[in-house]
C-alpha cells in the first residue's frame, strides 16, 4: 500500500469509522469519509484534515440506491479509484428485541442498513475495486453473530438484541459468499470485530474505546498481499463463525 491509497469508510463520522478514518489517514492514505448526515460529515471532515489526514466527504446513505451509485460516482471523479472499502455502517434497531417480543419490522430495518446494506454498497464499489493493485474489502461484524460462540457450554454472550445479533450471522454467511465468488481475484475480504466497544451503537456501555474498536479494522485494511481472505478476526486472532 502507497500513500496514495483511497479508502471509503462508512459510517464515518462518529465512533468506531471516524477512528478508522483518522488511523488510515495518519498512515498517508486519502479516506472518503461515508456518512447521511450532512452536518456530522462536515465535521468529521474538517477535523481529520486538521490533523493532517487528506479527507473528503462522501454523501452516503447505505440504505439508498441513489445515494450508493452517486457516492460511488463522486469518488471516481473525486479520487480516480478506490483501492480499500470498510464497510462499518450499521444500527442496531429498536429495543427490546427478545425473540418473543420482537416487531418483525425492526429485523427489516436492522438487515436492511448492516447486511443489504453492505451488499449495495460493495457491489457498487466493485468496478473500482477490481481496478486497485491490492484491493481491501472489511466488513465490520461482531462476535454476537458468532453462531459457534452463542453454543458454545460455558460462554456468557449477555442478554442480545435478537434482530442485531442476526444480521452480523446474516453479514458474515454473506461476506463468505463474495469470497467465494471472487475467488480468482485479488481481492481479499474478511470480517473484523471491534469488540464490546463504547458508542452511541450501545448506549457508550462498552469497555473498549473507538480507537481500540477500529484497530481491527486497520489492520484488515492493511493486509500483504499474501495476507489472509475469507476469516473472521478480532485483537486476539481468529473468531469463530
Amino acid at each position: 500500500m502507497s500513500e496514495s491509497t483511497i479508502v471509503l469508510v462508512t459510517g464515518a463520522n462518529k465512533g468506531i469509522g471516524y477512528e478508522i478514518a483518522a488511523g488510515l489517514g495518519a498512515l498517508g492514505w486519502r479516506v472518503g469519509v461515508g456518512a447521511r448526515d450532512r452536518q456530522r460529515r462536515e465535521t468529521a471532515v474538517e477535523k481529520l484534515c486538521a490533523a493532517g489526514t487528506d479527507a473528503f466527504g462522501v454523501p452516503l446513505d447505505v440504505d439508498d440506491d441513489a445515494s450508493v451509485a452517486a457516492a460511488a460516482e463522486l469518488i471516481a471523479d473525486h479520487a480516480g479509484g478506490l483501492d480499500v472499502l470498510v464497510n462499518n455502517a450499521a444500527i442496531t434497531g429498536a429495543m427490546p428485541q427478545t425473540p418473543t417480543t420482537l416487531d418483525p419490522a425492526t429485523v427489516r430495518t436492522v438487515v436492511e442498513t448492516n447486511v443489504i446494506g453492505v451488499i449495495r454498497v460493495t457491489n457498487a464499489m466493485l468496478p473500482m475495486l477490481r481496478g486497485s493493485a491490492s484491493p481491501r474489502i472489511v466488513n465490520m461484524s461482531s462476535s454476537v453473530g458468532s453462531l459457534a460462540l452463542q453454543t458454545t457450554p460455558g460462554i456468557d454472550m449477555g442478554p442480545l438484541p435478537t434482530a442485531y445479533a442476526a444480521s452480523k450471522a446474516f453479514l458474515n454467511a454473506v461476506t463468505i459468499q463474495y469470497v467465494k465468488e471472487l475467488s480468482d481475484t485479488n481481492i481479499l475480504i474478511n470480517s473484523g470485530c471491534p469488540g464490546f466497544t463504547a458508542t452511541d451503537l450501545n448506549g457508550f456501555r462498552g469497555v473498549r474505546t473507538p480507537q481500540q474498536g477500529a484497530a481491527i479494522a486497520i489492520r484488515l485494511a492493511t493486509l500483504p498481499d499474501d495476507g489472509p481472505t475469507g476469516g473472521f478476526f478480532d485483537d486476539a486472532g481468529t473468531v469463530p463463525w
